[in-house]
Formats: C-alpha cells, sequence, structure tokens
C-alpha cells in the first residue's frame, strides 16, 4: 500500500434531508451546488486519481450552518450560497491551496 493519498482533495457535500423540520442541507440547494462542483471540477481536468474527487454526503450534523461541504485532508468546513461560491472554493482552495476564509465554518 502507498503512503500516497488516492485523491489530493476529497469534497463531501451534505446532502442530508430531515422530516422533522429542523434545518437541512437538502432544502438551501445542497443538490444543486454538489452537482456544479462536480461539473466544474471535471472542467477544469481536476477529477480522477491524485486530484480532486466531489461527493456526496449523509448527514454532516452541521446543518445548521449549512449548507455544508468539507474538504479533506485539511478538514475544512464551508457554507456556500451560490455557484459563485462554489467556484470560489474550486478556484481558491482546490487549485490555488488557500482556503476561502469568508465561507469557513
Amino acid at each position: 500500500m502507498s503512503d500516497k493519498p488516492y485523491y489530493q482533495h476529497h469534497v463531501f457535500f451534505c446532502l442530508n434531508h430531515r422530516e422533522e423540520g429542523r434545518p437541512c442541507c437538502a432544502d438551501k440547494g445542497a443538490q444543486a451546488a454538489q452537482e456544479h462542483a462536480k461539473a466544474r471540477v471535471k472542467q477544469l481536468g481536476l477529477s480522477g486519481q491524485g486530484k480532486v474527487r466531489i461527493n456526496k454526503a449523509g448527514c454532516l450534523d452541521r446543518c445548521e450552518e449549512g449548507p455544508v461541504m468539507v474538504i479533506y485532508p485539511e478538514g475544512t468546513w464551508y457554507t456556500y450560497v451560490d455557484k459563485e461560491d462554489i467556484d470560489e472554493i474550486i478556484d481558491e482552495h482546490l487549485v490555488n491551496g488557500r482556503p476561502v476564509e469568508r465561507l469557513k465554518i
């Protein structure tokens, strides 16, 4: 086994839906955001082994701060409002290695 991670960055979008009326990422556009991020990463040629993987996740237990996503291996948590926020996270964090402070939670 290699000590090198399979992906340079592994991104998880919370897509959790809560039935009982509590805040949830699914009600805040998380599915569309995840799909946009996945398409954009592919468009930029960043997807695949040794690069970036965009994944769906169940509850990440931070829906009150959401919608949320987390990037590993750094363990950096973000919230976002729109596609422009997602693009900024991709451009700054995933491409240039600079966390987007204004979106961190």
